[in-house]
């Protein structure tokens, strides 16, 4: 029987590794993304998917811990956090909710057109996106409910998280021309 899965609110990305699988202190490598959400946001189909995500995990805890995901015990890793916890990184905010979703699959990744995105410039952290996520309970190094991340859809671009620039906005003044002239090769210079 195929996993049960579910469509995600928009949420604003953050950490995306999903061109390329990434490993932590020595885990296996996995393809994953950290979605930031704000449900102050949230139209009314993204309630319905929040409800519809919380239900997921929900379930799977019943099954696996026989306690929803709230009654877990402060040992077990829940999906859900609060930006509160990183609030020192750019873009979480206490309030604010985060959910990590992983694979150790290449998720799809295509744009608001349906159209495959490859170009990894253009999924970076900051912009927007919706995931197609489903959900499963752990027990092993470590416990908890987790989220298995399936595809991905980028909605929108926002600012960036993580301070990179657009290299011809760093540059955008004319290099001096000495710097440019052809007729400033040094004679003396073996490699000219």
């Amino acid at each position: 029987m195929a996993a049960k899965k579910v469509v995600t609110p928009v949420f604003r990305v953050s950490f995306p590794s999903v061109f390329e699988a990434s490993s932590w202190e020595g885990s296996a490598p996995k393809f994953e993304v950290t979605g930031l959400f704000d449900p102050s946001k949230f139209s009314e189909k993204d309630k319905e998917r929040w409800r519809a995500m919380q239900a997921l995990a929900d379930e799977v805890s019943m099954d696996k811990f026989k306690k929803k995901v709230k009654d877990l015990p402060g040992n077990c890793k829940k999906p859900f956090r609060d930006g509160a916890e990183k609030e020192d990184l750019e873009g979480f905010e206490e309030g604010k909710p985060f959910a990590r979703m992983s694979s150790k699959l290449r998720p799809g990744l295509i744009d608001v057109d349906r159209t495959p995105i490859t170009d990894e410039s253009e999924f970076y952290p900051g912009c927007y996106a919706r995931a197609t996520v489903t959900a499963y309970a752990y027990d092993n190094v470590g416990k908890g409910v987790a989220f298995g991340l399936q595809n991905l859809q980028k909605v929108a671009d926002g600012e960036r998280l993580d301070s990179r620039t657009d290299a011809a906005e760093d540059f955008e003044d004319d290099i001096d021309d000495e710097w440019i002239s052809d007729d400033k090769v040094d004679e003396n210079d073996p490699l000219a």
